[in-house]
């Protein structure tokens, strides 16, 4: 495990195991990935950042679990579900979106297909 990753999550260590289960599905589904740390979120990128792990607050404090992490993913189309706790269109055509997530079954399938969706529109990118 990376030492900056450690730090990252040394306020919340209830939420690396969180971050380690996307991690590695990303890792393992996405194809040439780097993982950038930065001060408030952990970046995944191929060409460009195309999803990220942060504790943005995407719900209300009282709605939001004492344990979790949100996902941010970058499409290219708005996604309608229930799953998704915040979108906005930045640009034109340019969606972003936050999914809080607090147990690690939620990566499943659904999720990462938003992911792989995210890290091809990113790979499309000039």
């Amino acid at each position: 495990m990376n030492t900056d990753i450690l730090f990252f999550f040394g306020e919340k260590p209830a939420a690396l195991p969180l971050y380690e289960a996307l991690e590695a599905r990303i890792l393992a589904e996405v194809d040439n990935v780097t993982v950038k740390v930065q001060k408030t979120q952990i970046a995944f990128a191929n060409k460009h950042n195309f999803a990220f792990a942060s504790f943005l607050p995407a719900r209300k404090a009282k709605e939001r679990p004492e344990t979790y992490l949100t996902v941010t993913i970058g499409l290219g189309r708005r996604l309608d579900s229930p799953r998704v706790d915040a979108s906005v269109e930045p640009y034109p055509n340019r969606w972003t979106h936050h999914l809080l997530i607090s147990d690690p079954a939620e990566i499943d399938d659904e999720l990462m297909g938003w992911i792989r969706e995210a890290a091809a529109f990113s790979a499309s990118k000039r």
